[in-house]
Order: structure tokens, then sequence, then C-alpha cells
């Protein structure tokens, strides 16, 4: 956990590498601008003040919108701007999985909804990416017939 927490100045400097790409659409750049916000300002849905928990929720929002990001352009855009040792792809991934098991259910919600944005003559259009990370369901142990 302590590699997790020290990930987050190296994710940063990611996101503002990938912000300067022309390769990156202009969507996308936005969300990594506002997750960059979310990190910097000391408003989030766990206070920063609080210690490891309080990074937590930083790198995973952090995270899923570089996962987003990757399937929106090639890993590669991504890949191309890294700087540090190992596959920065799997290490997003790896951060996403480990930070959304340590987040309460109920924030880890929040960071995950649906976005929706505003489309043409007044309609509105949901997000067509689906889900970044699936959950397992929990297995109920129940025996007989439902």
């Amino acid at each position: 956990m302590k590699n997790l927490l020290l990930f987050i100045p190296n994710l940063l400097l990611l996101c503002a590498r990938l912000m300067a790409d022309p390769r990156v659409p202009a969507k996308e750049r936005l969300l990594v601008a506002g997750a960059v916000v979310y990190v910097v300002i000391p408003f989030d849905l766990i206070p920063d003040m609080l210690p490891f928990i309080g990074q937590v929720d930083d790198a995973y929002l952090v995270a899923l919108t570089l996962l987003r990001l990757m399937s929106v352009t090639e890993p590669d855009v991504v890949r191309g701007h890294w700087r540090g040792g190992g596959d920065v792809v799997q290490l997003i991934g790896s951060t996403a999985l480990i930070a959304g098991k340590l987040l309460p259910k109920r924030i880890r919600r929040v960071l995950t909804s649906k976005v929706e944005v505003a489309g043409g003559a007044g309609r509105t259009s949901t997000n067509e990416l689906g889900p970044l990370l699936v959950e397992r369901p929990e297995v109920s142990h129940q025996v007989g017939p439902k």
C-alpha cells in the first residue's frame, strides 16, 4: 500500500504529459484534468488529512480516468509518456483494483457512477464504454430452490 501512495505523484506527472498530447481527445483531457484537480484540492470524498485512506480515493479516481483514456485511445499513448519502471498499463490496473477494494462501497459507487453528457437537440446520452472495472458478484450459499 505504501507503494500505491508513492505512485500518486508519478500518476499526476503522467496526467500532465497526457493533457499536452494532441493524440488524446479533448473530452478525455478534460476528464484527466478533473481527476488532477480532485487530487490537488483538499476537499475530497475522503479528506486527505486522514493518513493513507485519504489518498486512496485519489489514486482510485486517477487510475479509473487513465483506464478510461486507454479504452478510448491506444495504451501505447499512455506508455509513451511513462517515465517510471514497469508496465504502466498493468500498474494502473492494479492500482484501481487495490484502491477499489480499500474504499467503502458507497464512495466507490460515487466515483464510478455514469456521467451523462448533454447531446445535440437537448438529448442526453450516457457513456457507451460500459464499466471499466467489474466486481465479482457475491455468491450466496443458499440451499434449495430460489
